[in-house]
């Protein structure tokens, strides 16, 4: 190693830093957002599922019932937008 070579590898990490930690918290933020929209579809189906079987409207769902067709809708907000997932379920016979 010469001695003009000497803090390259210093100025070559402060240069690539701030670019790997920008794509380890965009890939965080992604995990992130996958996570809560699962749970978002989950719920959606939960609710739909409950209410066509003639249960109540769970917590947090806006349940359409139209004919033998019942339709839950469920929000999530994240931190920049809000996440609306829809599930519809065919009425169980016999279902109040």
């Amino acid at each position: 190693m010469s001695r003009t070579d000497r803090g390259s590898a210093t100025a070559e990490l402060a240069v690539a830093l701030p670019a790997v930690v920008l794509l380890l918290v965009t890939g965080i933020g992604a995990v992130a957002a996958v996570t809560v929209k699962l749970g978002c579809v989950a719920a959606a189906r939960d609710a739909a599922l409950t209410a066509a079987r003639g249960g109540g409207t769970p917590g947090g769902a806006s349940v359409d019932v139209a004919g033998d067709t019942v339709t839950a809708t469920v929000r999530r907000s994240i931190r920049v937008t809000v996440l609306t997932c829809t599930a519809t379920a065919a009425r169980e016979p016999g279902a109040p």
